[in-house]
């Protein structure tokens, strides 16, 4: 029996933003799949592609060539896109840019009522995932209120509430102090979704993700082997992971 399609499958995708009559390529042929479970880091520089490609695989940027499938079907229309975005959820590197109502709960239930579920049944659903992690004590609090790390969890909790199969998360512990950088661990770890996560921070990648992605300059280098190392040592793109 054939074994089941990935839940995504990402085929050569390439991209360029387009700057004063010019192009500047983000993206050259990048393949990669995501399956059910799989717990994927990605890693390397600023400017490398990295939010490029799950911008690209949500939507909000229309790469020049290549295809995404959900499933085994294609993704190519805008109806294709938001059926991918109910199965993707997308946690954005700024938090501020995914809360925009007044209270933490009336953030969190807006993922459920855009599912067409009606008001007490979203907010018991917006009540039952700050419950799990945690914040059960936050829903009537003011979201710009709200520390960096308390924010960060809950615009992980937005995307939760809607039930995703898997996330794609860009850099969640960027500006985070230790304790907070610690619960985001402890919350991912905590998870059986599928994932993809961005990071700069090499020692939270290894503690959240089985296997660790490089990118550099718009080429992903796919099945980086995890291994801990201490020694030091300089060669090009040393940002990178690499094995020896």
């Amino acid at each position: 029996m054939p074994d089941a399609a990935p839940l995504l499958d990402i085929r050569d995708l390439s991209f360029a933003y387009a700057a004063g009559g010019a192009s500047r390529a983000a993206l050259h042929d990048v393949s990669l799949t995501l399956k059910a479970g799989q717990r994927l880091g990605l890693y390397g520089p600023n400017g490398s592609g990295k939010t490029t490609l799950f911008r690209c695989i949500t939507g909000l940027e229309t790469p020049q060539k290549g295809e995404i499938f959900l499933h085994g079907a294609p993704v190519r229309t805008e109806k294709d896109f938001r059926e991918l975005r109910r199965a993707v959820g997308y946690v954005l590197q700024n938090a501020d840019d995914q809360l925009f109502f007044p209270t933490v709960l009336e953030d969190v239930a807006f993922g459920p009522l855009n599912l067409g579920l009606g008001n007490a049944e979203a907010r018991a659903r917006a009540e039952e995932t700050l419950g799990s992690l945690g914040l059960a004590d936050y829903a009537e609090r003011l979201a710009h209120r709200l520390s960096g790390g308390e924010k960060t969890l809950v615009a992980l909790a937005t995307v939760l509430a809607m039930r995703p199969e898997a996330l794609l998360l860009d850099e969640p512990t960027t500006g985070l102090d230790a304790d907070a950088r610690e619960r985001i661990i402890g919350v991912l770890n905590d998870l059986s979704t599928a994932r993809i996560v961005i990071s700069h921070d090499w020692d939270f990648l290894e503690r959240v993700a089985d296997e660790i992605w490089g990118m550099d300059k718009g080429v992903l280098r796919t099945g980086v082997p995890l291994h801990a190392h201490t020694h030091r040592h300089a060669h090009p793109l040393g940002e990178v992971p690499h094995g020896h």
